[in-house]
C-alpha cells in the first residue's frame, strides 16, 4: 500500500504546482535606452497578464531645413501611461522559458504626451509644441541575465498638435509611428 500511495501522492502534489496561474510581476522599476532616447520606467500588475506602464523620459528627434540652413537634434520630456497585455505567458512557461521581469510578448495602447516644458538641442531659438499620440502596438520583452533586457516593438496610431498662439499648423493632427528598440536594466 506504501508503494502505491507514495508515487499518487507525488503525482498529486506535481499537478496542482502546474496549476497555478502564471502572472505578471507586482511591480517592476528599470531603466532604458535606446537610439531616440532615454527613460524611467514601472510596470504595475492589473491582473494576471495586464499591466500599466507608467514611464518618464526625454525624446529624441532628428530635423533639418534647406531654406535655414539648420540640421540638428532635440530632446524633449516625455509622459507615457501604456496598458499591456502580456498573452503568451502560459505558452512560454510550458516551454520552460522564462517569464520574470515580464518577459514575453504583449499588446498594447502607448499614449504619450510631450510638453513643451523645456527643449535640449544643438540649435537655439528651437520652437517645440506640445503633442499626444495614441498608438496601438506590438512588442516583444526579453531578458539577459537577472537585470538586463532588451524590448522592440511596432505601432501605427493617432497623433495631435497643440496649436500655438504664434504657429500655423497645416494639420492638427495625422499619422504616427512607434517603432521602438531599446536595452534597459530592471532593478
Amino acid at each position: 500500500m506504501k508503494k502505491i500511495l507514495l508515487p499518487l501522492i507525488f503525482c498529486g502534489l506535481t499537478f496542482i504546482t502546474n496549476a497555478q496561474d502564471v502572472s505578471v510581476e507586482k511591480s517592476t522599476y528599470g531603466i532604458q535606452t535606446g537610439f531616440l532616447g532615454i527613460w524611467a520606467h514601472n510596470e504595475s500588475k492589473l491582473s494576471n497578464q495586464f499591466v500599466l506602464r507608467s514611464e518618464l523620459g526625454l525624446d529624441t528627434g532628428i530635423f533639418g531645413s534647406d531654406v535655414n540652413d539648420i540640421n540638428g537634434f532635440l530632446l524633449v520630456p516625455a509622459i507615457t501611461l501604456e496598458p499591456r497585455w502580456y498573452y503568451n505567458l502560459n505558452k512560454r512557461q510550458n516551454k520552460s522559458k522564462r517569464i520574470d521581469g515580464n518577459s514575453g510578448n504583449f499588446i498594447s495602447i502607448k499614449t504619450t504626451y510631450h510638453p513643451d516644458w523645456f527643449v535640449i538641442s544643438n540649435e537655439d531659438n528651437i520652437n517645440f509644441i506640445s503633442d499626444i499620440s495614441i498608438i496601438p502596438t506590438w512588442g516583444i520583452r526579453r531578458n539577459v541575465g537577472n537585470h538586463f533586457n532588451y524590448e522592440t516593438g511596432f505601432g501605427i496610431g493617432y497623433v495631435h498638435y497643440f496649436e500655438e498662439d504664434n504657429v500655423i499648423l497645416l494639420d492638427e493632427s495625422g499619422v504616427t509611428v512607434n517603432l521602438h528598440l531599446r536595452i534597459g536594466y530592471r532593478f
